[in-house]
């Protein structure tokens, strides 16, 4: 039982800094293509720390419950209010 559950920690652990990198690499390449420079900026840092934290954790090969539960968290959160992020970012900062 506690093999399954550390390969479920493994496997999520690993979407979550891959989502993670994937989510930074995708607002960069919308930035050259013209996007709204600091709001995209802006919403790429909470991503970033969770791409280095889980960086560390994955070349160390040791995985945490709690990096699962608020990575989820953090992305659900930031994929459901991002568009009025976006929009509020923009506005303060033009």
């Amino acid at each position: 039982m506690s093999k399954l559950r550390d390969r479920y920690l493994s496997t999520i652990s690993k979407i979550i800094f891959f989502y993670s990198v994937f989510y930074i690499v995708m607002k960069v390449l919308a930035i050259f293509q013209g996007a709204w420079i600091w709001a995209n900026l802006i919403l790429t840092i909470p991503y970033l720390i969770f791409a280095l934290i889980g960086g560390y954790m994955f070349k160390r090969n040791s995985y945490s419950w709690i990096y699962v539960i608020a990575g989820i968290i953090l992305i659900s959160v930031v994929r459901y209010f991002e568009k009025e992020w976006m929009m509020q970012l923009h506005l303060y900062f033009q």
